[in-house]
């Protein structure tokens, strides 16, 4: 079999199994980058409770350098593959090499951006007086490794294009061991708080760049970084953007949405709001991250065979792909809605912030049980090249949906602060009813077509 034309040839279940498992992984894996940071920071004798929430305050900015990288490697990893279906490797290493350039440049933009806007934009994302020095010490330092955050989230993406997801998962790997110790060391060791767990994320993330650059300009990789392909052109990389939007928009609107819910939060219910907002969205990243890690272990798949015109491969992907994120889903609602305050306790040893948590956090993940449909839909809207729809999807959900119903909902309750978490599930049983509906429609289409 020629290594190539894998994707197109091998059982599906057992492909899919293959490819996603080490995506799932490095999903899990990369999530320890923050879960981590916010564990031993909370735990700091004395301070953990208001240094876990300045951190918290830095998510925002976080979430939109991630997706930046998303914009970039995602928008152009399922054009690679789709190329590789078609036979076209020259096309493919061309969209590889642009997408390298331009997260180079815009690294060097937000770096510069970060360094000059760290307090105003801390301040505007919901930091108090008692925990904007947190947040800025941490931010401080995370702002300088953005570089070795733009290349690793975007130069996986096409490592995983390929079906090396294995190799993902090491070059992951890699970085949160490094990130785990260096935490130990920077934190206690050192005495150096919350400077230290963002020196340790730094250090990390350069760890697995190195790794993922080694992998794509060596011969071990289908398809190579290569020095001639990296002048942007315009007709290579604006297609590659028009996709990533949709990706981009889903992670960029988590710092807008996760503005509005802390400015919200600390009007309605002070720092201890804010901080229970921090755990769950430590806790929404733990439900997303595998969900998309299974998406991306099917992406190859589906625009592999989207390329070389085999629908019925297509399909059979799509409705594995569907049954496994619902699985995974319904399975991870369950354990919250039987242990609500087990996630909690995880994060911070406080008492108070403990129980005021578990008793919202049924709430704010209500609407999980279903999310599964929405993930599988909308990663296979990206696999086929769909960017109209994708970005629908990701319009409707963030703001059309949750964005207004943030402050909508807390005047129709008693409760204010519990209004604005109830606002989250409210948007995503709506927003995934939408989507089900849009997928049933335009896939269809798109199977006819080939």
């Amino acid at each position: 079999m020629n290594n190539k034309e894998f994707l197109g040839t091998a059982p599906i279940g057992r492909l899919l199994f293959k490819l996603a498992v080490p995506t799932v992984a490095a999903q899990l894996i990369n999530m320890l980058y923050n879960i981590v940071d916010r564990i031993f920071i909370g735990h700091i004798p004395g301070v953990g409770d208001l240094a876990l929430t300045g951190v918290g305050v830095c998510l925002p900015i976080i979430m939109t350098v991630s997706a930046v990288a998303s914009l970039v490697g995602s928008g152009g990893a399922p054009r690679a593959s789709i190329a590789m279906g078609e036979r076209r490797m020259d096309s493919a290493e061309k969209i590889l090499g642009n997408c390298f350039s331009l997260q180079l440049l815009v690294s060097l933009i937000l770096t510069t951006a970060l360094l000059i806007f760290n307090r105003p934009l801390l301040l505007a994302f919901g930091a108090s007086e008692n925990t904007i020095e947190y947040a800025c010490d941490y931010m401080g330092i995370y702002a300088l490794g953005t570089i070795f955050v733009q290349l690793t989230l975007g130069m996986n993406a096409f490592v995983t294009a390929q079906g090396c997801s294995k190799i993902s998962m090491i070059s992951v790997g890699i970085g949160a061991i490094s990130n785990i110790v260096l935490d130990a060391l920077f934190i206690y060791g050192l005495n150096m708080g919350v400077r230290g767990a963002a020196l340790a994320t730094v250090i990390a993330q350069s760890l697995s760049t190195a790794w993922v650059l080694f992998f794509l300009f060596s011969k071990k990789a289908l398809l190579r970084l290569k020095f001639s392909a990296m002048k942007l052109e315009g007709k290579v990389i604006f297609p590659c953007l028009a996709l990533g939007l949709a990706p981009f928009m889903m992670q960029a609107s988590e710092s807008v949405i996760s503005v509005c819910f802390n400015s919200s939060l600390l009007e309605y219910g002070g720092d201890i709001a804010v901080g229970a907002m921090t755990i769950l969205s430590s806790l929404m990243q733990f439900a997303m991250l595998p969900m998309n890690g299974i998406a991306q272990g099917a992406q190859p798949i589906l625009s592999y065979n989207y390329g070389a015109k085999n629908a019925d491969r297509v399909k059979k992907t799509y409705r594995l792909l569907l049954v496994s994120c619902l699985i995974y889903s319904v399975s991870l609602w369950s354990l919250i809605m039987i242990f609500p305050r087990l996630f909690p306790s995880i994060f911070t040893p406080d008492a108070e912030l403990i129980d005021f948590t578990a008793g919202v956090v049924r709430i704010y993940f209500g609407g999980l049980i279903i999310f599964g449909a929405q993930i599988a839909c909308q990663m296979t809207f990206v696999s086929l090249g769909k960017a109209l729809s994708s970005v629908t999807v990701a319009v409707v959900r963030k703001f059309v949906l949750l964005l207004p119903l943030i402050y909508i909902v807390p005047q129709f309750m008693a409760d204010k602060t519990l209004g604005v978490y109830t606002a989250e599930p409210i948007a995503d049983i709506i927003a995934v009813t939408f989507t089900v509906i849009l997928f049933a429609i335009q896939f269809k289409k798109a199977m006819k077509k080939i």
